[in-house]
């Protein structure tokens, strides 16, 4: 059986060398990004060039400098159609450069790994749809500011409602239906109220006051005032209050120096007159 000789690529737009590995360049020496477009710095020339292809992955056809003189001639770079292979995991080296970068960023610029994001107050609450006391005058307060803001419950010859026009509608006619029994209730509530004054009033109800708060202890306490003599001490008086100076004779200097004091202050305006 003869042996198969391994083919050979005799394309012409590959540079004949071997493929160049990822795996043996830096990784910030390429960009092999799933969503931007792959790149990579030419080994040859230190310049990022773009990485053509999708089955067979080449440098693309780049020359040593972009820059030149005028009469000069663009020198082709030998790495171009350099045949590239991506021999790493993409996700792993992906990690490791979004951590890079992060490291790198100043830290007033550095943001969270997970955000957290205030939760959005939910909306207030319709008129319609708020529990309260409805009264007459609080359901005919809120349906007729909705009628002012509300266009569908305001034109038309049939005048209808709104789906909240027609909540607040119903809950003033049914405030109208009960006002009636709620009359009735407060004018009870007062006519009790009434009953209860004049029962407290009355002379029966006093007297009892009198006996529960009263009674011969009362009034041997009341008999047992009596008025007080002038300049009589009481035996409610609290400690002794000193009414003389401790040291008599430093008191007398004390008093002696002020007078001359007062006297000095006095005199200029004496002699002045």
């Amino acid at each position: 059986m003869p042996r198969i000789r391994p083919g050979r690529n005799r394309s012409k737009n590959t540079n004949r060398r071997a493929p160049l590995l990822l795996s043996s360049m830096k990784p910030e020496d390429f960009n092999v990004r799933p969503d931007e477009t792959k790149s990579i710095a030419c080994p040859d020339c230190n310049t990022w060039r773009r990485i053509m292809g999708d089955k067979v992955l080449k440098i693309r056809e780049h020359c040593v400098s972009d820059c030149r003189a005028e009469d000069e001639k663009h020198v082709m770079c030998p790495g171009t159609d350099q045949v590239v292979v991506i021999d790493i995991d993409v996700q792993r080296w992906q990690a490791r450069q979004n951590r890079l970068l992060r490291d790198a960023m100043p830290q007033n610029n550095r943001r969270a790994a997970q955000q957290f994001y205030k939760p959005i107050p939910a909306p207030a609450a319709p008129v319609s749809r708020i529990r309260a006391e409805a009264t007459l005058e609080t359901t005919r307060q809120s349906y007729l500011a909705h009628r002012q803001g509300c266009m569908r419950c305001v034109g038309g010859e049939h005048r209808q409602h709104c789906q909240d026009g027609g909540i607040l509608a119903r809950r003033y006619v049914l405030a109208l239906q009960e006002e009636p029994a709620r009359r009735e209730a407060r004018e009870e509530l007062e006519r009790q109220e009434q009953r209860t004054a004049r029962k407290l009033a009355a002379p029966a109800m006093r007297k009892a006051q009198w006996a529960k708060h009263g009674g011969e202890g009362v009034e041997n306490a009341n008999n047992r005032c009596s008025e007080r003599i002038a300049g009589s001490v009481s035996e409610f008086r609290g400690p002794g209050v000193p009414l003389l100076p401790q040291d008599v004779k430093r008191h007398d200097r004390r008093q002696a120096e002020l007078g001359k004091q007062y006297a000095a202050r006095k005199a200029p305006a004496v002699s002045a007159a």
